[in-house]
């Protein structure tokens, strides 16, 4: 293109394309002086705050995210054991639910511990639940609309599946109790809210 022949609005597109080009030019110059240092580095310190390091080994990536973490991902995980623990004189429960892992909707997650001889009392909720036996043994029993009974003793890595408003209890059995897990198809369900 000749001198003569570059109108004003070519001239203005010509610049504003030169000035992108050129700061994206400084930013990628920019991003390639930037060093980034894993988490654990003794060559550049951390910050000297409060850290707990055996929760930053299990989640690696929070503490030294990859360069791919643009942060816009929610929180997709809760502790149970950050979880509010519910103590009675035969167990002890913690759940998480949407209220603590605002990602869940459709799920909410219970841990129960129950001493040999405690009882989860007969009751029912609209949810269903899916129980994993982690520790123990435990008694399950449950009752249908037609008036049948179910009654079944679970141990470690047994499953079970109580329908939503089929009346069901569990008990802790000898020598030292049990404990499972247990999650229903709600994420705003509440342990404390069943129906006793």
């Amino acid at each position: 293109m000749k001198l003569e022949n570059l109108s004003r609005r070519t001239f203005m597109a010509f610049a504003a394309g030169g000035t992108v080009a050129l700061a994206a030019g400084k930013v990628h110059a920019h991003e390639a002086t930037v060093a980034t240092y894993p988490a654990n580095d003794p060559r550049h310190p951390r910050d000297p705050g409060p850290h707990d390091p055996i929760r930053e080994g299990l989640n690696p990536d929070i503490v030294d995210p990859p360069a791919t973490d643009s942060g816009t991902l929610p929180n997709l995980r809760f502790s149970f054991s950050d979880a509010h623990v519910r103590k009675g004189s035969g167990g002890w429960t913690r759940q998480v639910t949407q209220r603590e892992l605002g990602i869940s909707t459709t799920i909410a997650g219970v841990d129960m511990r129950l001493d040999n001889g405690g009882i989860r009392e007969l009751h029912w909720h609209k949810e269903g639940e899916w129980a994993y036996m982690l520790y123990g043994n435990a008694r399950i029993t449950a009752l249908d609309t037609q008036g049948g009974w179910f009654v079944d003793d679970v141990g470690v890595g047994d499953l079970w599946y109580f329908p939503p408003g089929v009346p069901h209890s569990i008990q802790g059995l000898g020598p030292d109790g049990c404990e499972f897990l247990l999650a229903f198809d709600n994420g705003n369900f509440d342990e404390d809210s069943t129906f006793l």
